[in-house]
């Protein structure tokens, strides 16, 4: 099926509820624009091989777009010893779109760092961790402030193995992300931390699904966000255990952290649970700033820029603290404090 022969998602359907499809489309959505490649740089011991998606098996509106909006894609095949894998991609221009396939084995780091000031950006990332891999992953959005992402990435976990999978999501106007994971073979597990800052009106909506199709998987995700200004978060949890998935461990956490009045956070975890012995769990919160904890901090010479900016950088990092890969938790911990002090300075 076309992108053209499909439905537009009306508010109703759940994952379009926050951030309906006209407004994340790039123009009218009757139209399938021409997109430009994004640029891609990258730095480690892999290679980037360039391919023409030919089938896309998605029956999802947005993955449909993005392969009819640019076909082109890098296939990257990571032999894991241990290697770092920097990859930057800059959108720049009217609109663009990426496409990027991890095939992954053995042990690896990957960091994506996204920026550019195009005007719309497309991006769909899907990975693959065979056997006894170990991959950690960090993705950072930093593109400018006027732009709009839409972004896919789908992921499928093998036997023996585990994803650590770290993000934080500063950038961009209007994002719209859908994450989907699926621990496929016994014995593979899934940590996902999400960070997201918003200011002024930036609206970030995050769905991630995580699916468990077999017996002794496990899953984590925690997702906080600090949200200022009339900046709007949208945190979507869907977590599915299958029917004979036994003895597999899931929770997802939301914290949100509301700067201002006028600031916005929705948090929404679901659990579809179709095997009795599991554990499953999942929670929700928000709450202003603490206005002790700033009243201390305004005392000890601070200003209310540095107050603020102390604690969001305090809660986001925690955000951090769970995951192993001291690589990816040290950079997305670094570029938040240097996006801090750079949001000070204006």
């Amino acid at each position: 099926m076309t992108y053209l022969d499909m439905e537009i998602p009306s508010r109703s359907s759940h994952l379009w509820r926050y951030t309906p499809w006209k407004r994340i489309h790039p123009s009218k959505v009757d139209i399938v624009p021409s997109c430009e490649t994004i640029i891609i740089n990258h730095e480690g011991d892999c290679e980037f091989k360039e391919s023409i998606r030919t089938v896309n098996e998605s029956n999802d509106i947005s993955r449909v777009f993005l392969h009819e909006c640019n076909d082109q894609m890098n296939i990257v095949e990571i032999d894991g010893k241990g290697q770092l894998v920097h990859v930057n991609l800059i959108a720049s221009g009217e609109s663009v779109v990426g496409h990027i396939d991890f095939q992954c084995k053995g042990e690896a780091t990957i960091i994506i760092h996204l920026s550019g000031s195009a005007t719309w950006t497309g991006l769909h990332i899907t990975g693959n961790l065979e056997k006894n891999s170990s991959i950690g992953y960090a993705f950072v959005n930093e593109l400018d402030s006027n732009s709009k992402l839409l972004r896919c990435e789908d992921w499928n976990i093998h036997r023996d193995s585990r994803l650590e999978y770290g993000e934080l999501s500063i950038g961009g106007f209007r994002n719209k992300t859908d994450i989907r994971t699926t621990l496929s073979d016994s014995n593979s597990s899934l940590k996902q931390a999400v960070a997201v800052y918003g200011v002024d009106s930036r609206h970030d909506d995050h769905h991630m699904e995580i699916s468990h199709m077999v017996k002794h998987t496990d899953s984590s995700l925690i997702m906080n966000a600090a949200c200022g200004g009339r900046s709007h978060s949208i945190g979507t949890g869907q977590l599915f255990i299958a029917r004979n998935a036994n003895n597999s461990n899931a929770g997802q956490v939301f914290h949100n952290l509301l700067l201002s009045q006028d600031a916005r956070a929705d948090a929404i975890p679901e659990l579809e649970v179709l095997s009795d012995d599991v554990s499953a769990a999942h929670g929700a919160a928000s709450a202003p700033i603490d206005k002790e904890q700033l009243h201390y901090l305004l005392s000890r010479g601070l200003s209310p820029e540095q107050s603020e900016a102390l604690i969001v950088e305090g809660f986001l990092v925690n955000t951090f603290s769970s995951l192993k890969n001291k690589i990816i938790s040290d950079d997305l911990k670094t570029r938040l404090k240097i996006h801090l002090e750079c949001g000070i300075m204006r």
